[in-house]
């Protein structure tokens, strides 16, 4: 009897033991900075749900690398009657996820993106043009390679379809009173359905963790107004410690590259304002933000998350001159059943 009681409980020491050697998202690093999105996937039956509120800005012109006057883009220096000097952004997101398997977690996401962009032409007059509605709404599958080893690796494949407009109008001086299209950075969807594609890797130790993502969006095709938006391509990296039980704190560096805009709007006027040139589309990036993670672990609200972090560029090259990227400020909430 004291035989079959010894291998009983070296049976559970080993199973405990296999357990604890999984990645573990019960932790407040076990969820990647909250501006990371497919970071990491649930076990059978479990069901998450998310809301992000993101701000972005941008503000002021680079050439290039090089950041330059206003009126270094207009008439007479340039060609263009019109330039933006500040755009900024807000985008409400809604998720929810669920694991039909262990192997597999399925994940949807809708948004709602508002956008101003204050302008100012040659001849010194100054304007703003809105822009708001629902974007592009985003479906994927992750698949878990592996968890063992305190390490997990997950795929994801997924499609962005074309939910939100491209026909978003206002009122200029040059229209009035009358609306007219707006640039392409104005436009709330992409108008194509695009693949997105994203590879993740996570790695904990007992009081800090790390991760990385390549992610892609291709854009596939040619939307009604004759264009396609360009591929994006980005490289996340980030380390969190584990602070206590409750609290994690992380630091995140991204590489990326956007490709210019395919084809021509024929409604837009390229030499009326920089936003109307495909030209001045795509660039090469890179962004470093920090943040923390607020982890319910136990009680009536357990696996209830509050995630926050700012980030700011490193490094910017564009193509031809457009507007700089400035500071983007995340928050969220993640709530698993």
């Amino acid at each position: 009897m004291k035989k079959y009681i010894y291998i009983l409980c070296i049976g559970i020491t080993q199973l405990v033991s296999a357990q604890e050697d999984k990645w573990s998202g019960s932790r407040p690093d076990g969820h990647a900075p909250i501006s990371v999105m497919g970071d990491h996937t649930h076990g059978k039956g479990e069901v998450m749900f998310s809301y992000r509120y993101m701000f972005m800005n941008m503000e002021d012109l680079n050439r290039g690398s090089e950041n330059v006057e206003f009126s270094n883009a207009l008439i007479p220096n340039d060609i263009y009657m019109v330039t933006p000097t500040q755009m900024p952004m807000n985008m409400h997101m809604l998720g929810a996820m669920y694991a039909p398997s262990d192997k597999v977690t399925l994940m949807v996401m809708v948004n709602y993106l508002s956008s101003e962009m204050d302008h100012i032409t040659a001849m010194g007059g100054q304007f703003t043009t809105e822009s708001s509605g629902f974007g592009d709404t985003k479906v994927s599958a992750m698949y878990k390679f592996f968890n063992k080893n305190k390490q997990q690796l997950h795929g994801q494949i997924g499609i962005s379809i074309p939910t939100g407009s491209i026909d978003e109008m206002d009122v200029t001086p040059a229209s009035s009173p009358n609306e007219v299209i707006l640039p392409y950075p104005m436009q709330i969807g992409s108008g194509t359905w695009d693949p997105e594609l994203a590879l993740t890797y996570l790695k904990q130790w007992n009081t800090f963790s790390f991760g990385t993502q390549a992610r892609t969006t291709l854009r596939i095709g040619e939307n009604d107004n004759e264009y396609r938006l360009g591929n994006k391509y980005s490289l996340n990296n980030w380390l969190a410690i584990k602070a206590t039980d409750w609290l994690s704190v992380s630091g995140r560096f991204e590489l990326g590259a956007i490709d210019k805009i395919e084809g021509v709007n024929p409604a837009l006027n390229p030499m009326m304002v920089i936003t109307a040139d495909t030209s001045n589309s795509g660039m090469t990036y890179a962004n470093a933000g920090i943040g923390f993670n607020l982890y319910v672990f136990k009680g009536s609200f357990k696996n209830l998350r509050l995630g926050a972090e700012a980030a700011l560029p490193v490094f910017q090259n564009m193509n031809g001159v457009q507007l700089r990227n400035k500071e983007t400020i995340t928050l969220g909430l993640q709530y698993a059943l």
